[in-house]
């Protein structure tokens, strides 16, 4: 087998072993780096939905007060501000979502489906889990949602959902007395749930990937390319004329070319040997005729 076969064999499995370990690592980096602006974006959701209700329990409830006794009105509700402020968002975005979850709400929009009451009961069972991640498959796509307990921890919520009796008629007679009651101090009754896509983000890291391995294998041909030109110019070539000269030696071809052994490399090195063993067996052959 030749020279340049075995080097070109030697250099293909390096660079293919190279090529899938350089893949294999920037896929995961990409696809990890794509979860975790999908998380932020999750998050940053989860924190614009906490400003909503504080400054609708801080600013809003109390302009609201007296009217609350003779109408109610749920614009003073923070869970029902949070709601409606990314319900105006969903016109826009619609793969985003918010919900407020409940398995006992007053206002059954706010009703758990299945899989969000998965997520609750975990809530209630885990104890001091503060948040949950997952992915789930939609119509729209896969979705990433991040959710957070909602604890009852503030005494005034109980005014509205301990009892039908202790609850403000105004708001019986808005939503019934069939449901948001019996809630209990530091229960869990539901979880903030943001449901952010993936999709996106996903195919944007898949393109990066895609263009990186391009490039890649382009660097990677280039280099291929260069080194077996360098291998045939500075290798192959002089060895292959250094073994003609040495073959027409052998055959007693005493008076061919000088090899230019010119330069400080392995190669000049061997043409300069050739050389002085070349002198030398033409002055041991002349001694030997006379």
């Amino acid at each position: 087998m030749k020279l340049i076969i075995k080097f070109n064999l030697a250099l293909s499995l390096v660079f293919v072993l190279g090529l899938a370990a350089a893949g294999y690592v920037s896929h995961e980096v990409l696809q990890r780096n794509a979860r975790e602006e999908v998380l932020q974006n999750a998050r940053i959701m989860m924190q614009g939905a906490l400003a909503v209700r504080g400054y609708t329990s801080s600013q809003i409830k109390p302009l609201l007060e007296t009217q609350m006794k003779y109408d109610f009105l749920p614009q003073s509700v923070s869970a029902f501000a949070a709601t409606e402020y990314f319900a105006e968002l969903r016109k826009q975005y619609p793969e985003y979502a918010y919900k407020e979850a409940t398995l006992n709400p007053t206002n059954l929009r706010d009703r758990a489906t299945d899989w969000e009451a998965d997520i609750v009961n975990n809530f209630r069972q885990g104890g001091e889990q503060k948040e949950i991640i997952g992915m789930r498959d939609t119509p729209t796509g896969s979705t990433l949602y991040l959710a957070r307990p909602m604890q009852i921890k503030d005494p005034n919520c109980l005014t509205c959902h301990s009892t039908v009796e202790a609850a403000p008629k105004s708001m019986i007679d808005r939503y019934g007395s069939a449901n948001g009651f019996g809630w209990n101090m530091l229960e869990v009754v539901g979880a903030q749930i943001v449901s952010v896509p993936m999709d996106l983000p996903v195919q944007r890291a898949w393109n990066t990937f895609k263009v990186f391995m391009g490039l890649l294998l382009a660097l990677g041909a280039f280099i291929f390319i260069l080194l077996n030109v360098l291998l045939i110019v500075l290798v192959v070539r002089p060895v292959n004329k250094l073994a003609g000269l040495a073959d027409k030696v052998s055959l007693g071809e005493m008076d061919v070319e000088e090899f230019d052994s010119r330069g400080g490399d392995e190669i000049a090195t061997l043409a300069g040997s050739f050389s002085r063993m070349r002198k030398s067996l033409v002055h041991a052959l002349k001694m030997l005729e006379s």
